[in-house]
Parts: structure tokens; sequence; C-alpha cells
């Protein structure tokens, strides 16, 4: 009988590292698009995401998560969900792969490989907005990247982030308007609804990376952050018509598709024009990304078997 790889996230997250992932969705990338799948459904500010995905020649992957806004006052983490792996010439259960071990990889490297593409390679400086989980995801992820920069957070709630600051020995922000524009690269990982991030702000060769506006409703930035910047996706498929960040000035008319210069499926197109200018990237999501950094775990742990 054949036993069902069951990776948990210890024994995942030994085995990785955060170039090698990069390298991976990239690579991942140069296979045939991925069909996905994504069902939303919604209770107030809960949200269950379900998402599939099925890329020829890797596999298939279905992830489910629960996006509970209100679990850390009972104590329970915010997201929590399953991912399953499948063999692609079978159709067979390859792998049950720890949720937590693919969303903490899977969203940090989506915006380290734009990063590595689009951020200017001497940056210094590193602004972490918001002191969760994902928050300190980013700075693993972009201190395997930069290995040279200074890091520093800025929380909504000031404890939060004095807590992540006195773990990760970091530097800590206490004004939102004076980090951003003192950072080289701004990362957001925040459950804002409104835009917290203005584009008055920003200065001439940063780069921004948003990953915290999931929902139809939700945004970090400003239109005028948009319009201001060079605007790079990890997928057109999730996220436009989807995500509010993109969707929204879409819709309004503020920006044009034509905006949107590039995602994935272009990687070509994730240059840097010059050094003055300011670059933005979207991080979607998505379960075609899924599927690579689980299939990308379940390489790795037969690798080292």
């Amino acid at each position: 009988m054949t036993v069902i790889p069951n990776i948990s996230f210890d024994e995942g997250e030994a085995l990785l590292d955060w170039i090698a992932l990069t390298d991976a969705l990239a690579t991942g990338h140069d296979l045939p698009k991925a069909e996905i799948g994504d069902t939303f459904l919604y209770r107030g500010k809960d949200t269950l995401l379900s998402r599939a995905a099925w890329i020829d020649g890797l596999g298939i992957a279905v992830k489910s998560a629960t996006i509970f806004p209100g679990n850390p006052d009972r104590e329970v983490p915010m997201v929590n969900g399953g991912v399953s792996l499948f063999d692609d010439e079978t159709g067979t259960l390859a792998a049950i792969v720890d949720f937590h071990l693919v969303t903490k990889w899977k969203t940090a490297g989506d915006s380290l490989l734009a990063a590595r593409r689009l951020a200017r390679p001497d940056s210094e400086n590193i602004l972490i907005v918001g002191a969760g989980t994902q928050g300190r995801a980013l700075h693993a992820a972009y201190s395997a990247a930069f290995p040279q920069a200074r890091i520093t957070v800025w929380n909504r709630t000031a404890k939060n982030a004095e807590a992540m600051a006195a773990e990760l020995k970091i530097n800590v922000a206490t004004d939102l308007e004076q980090a951003v524009r003192a950072a080289d690269i701004v990362t957001s990982a925040t459950m804002s609804t409104d835009p917290l991030i203005m584009g008055d702000w920003l200065q001439p060769g940063q780069h921004i990376d948003l990953i915290g506006a999931y929902r139809p409703d939700m945004r970090e930035v400003d239109d005028t952050a948009l319009l201001r910047s060079r605007v790079f996706v990890d997928s057109f498929d999730t996220t436009i018509g989807h995500i509010g960040e993109i969707n929204i000035p879409l819709e309004a008319g503020t920006i044009t598709r034509d905006h949107l210069i590039a995602d994935y499926y272009d990687l070509g197109g994730f240059t840097r024009q010059r050094d003055d200018e300011i670059t933005l990237f979207k991080n979607g999501g998505g379960a075609h990304l899924d599927l690579m950094t689980a299939r990308h775990v379940l390489d790795a742990w037969r690798e080292a078997r």
C-alpha cells in the first residue's frame, strides 16, 4: 500500500530556502498556463476561499482557506485551511502539505520573486507594514535576497510592532508617512480596507509590494500611488475582477488595463527601466502558486530522503 506523505510545517521548513523557491516559481511559469478556479464565500468580515489549479506537467493542487479576522481575539490563528497535491498523470493523491507552510512560503515567495526583478539591488532600507504572521515571513524572505538591508516594521497597534521588532531584532517605526518616505522597499501585509499608504509619500526609485488586499473591497494604497508607479501583478486572472487594489481604480476609470504592465507569465517584462522610477507589485496569490510551492516542497522532501 502506497503511503501518502503528510509533510508537516517543521519538516518542510527545514528543507526550504527563499532563493530556490523563487527560482521554482519562475520555472513554474514556463510551463503551460494553469487552469485555475477560485470560489469566495463571505459572512460579514469572514471569508472562505477555495482555490484549485492544474498545470500540465506539474500536477493539481486544491487549497481551502478560512480567514476569520476575529480569531486573534480568541487566541486562534486568523487563517486556517488545508492543501492537497495530486499527481498529474494519475490524479491520485500525491501528498498532503501543511497549509501554513505553503501559505507562508507561497505568499512571501510570490512577493520576493517580483522584488528580485524590480527592486534596486542596492536597496538598504526595507519597511514592513503589518506585524502579523505574514510580516515575519516577509522579514525572512527579504533578508535572504537583500542581506545588507536594514528592516523596520510599522503596525497600527504599536505593541505588536514592538513585539515583532524585539523578536527579530529590527527597528520600529512610529510614523508611517516618515517610514514610507525613508524606505527603498515597502512591503505591506495588512487587513486594511481603506488605503493607508499614500501616493504623495512615495519617493523616486522605490519598490512597493502589496500583499494584504485580497477582497473586492480592500485596498492598501490610494489612486495616486498607482498613477505614479509602473504596476505589475502576479496574475491578471486572479487580480483583475477580484481584488479591490486593482479592480476599484479600473472600474472607476482611474487607470486602464494598459496600466498593468505584466504578470508572471511574462516574466521578461518584469524589469526596472530607470533607477528613479517607482515600481509597484500587487501580490494576488492564486492556486497556481500554491501548486508550484507545494510541488517544490514535495520535491525537496523526496530529495532529502
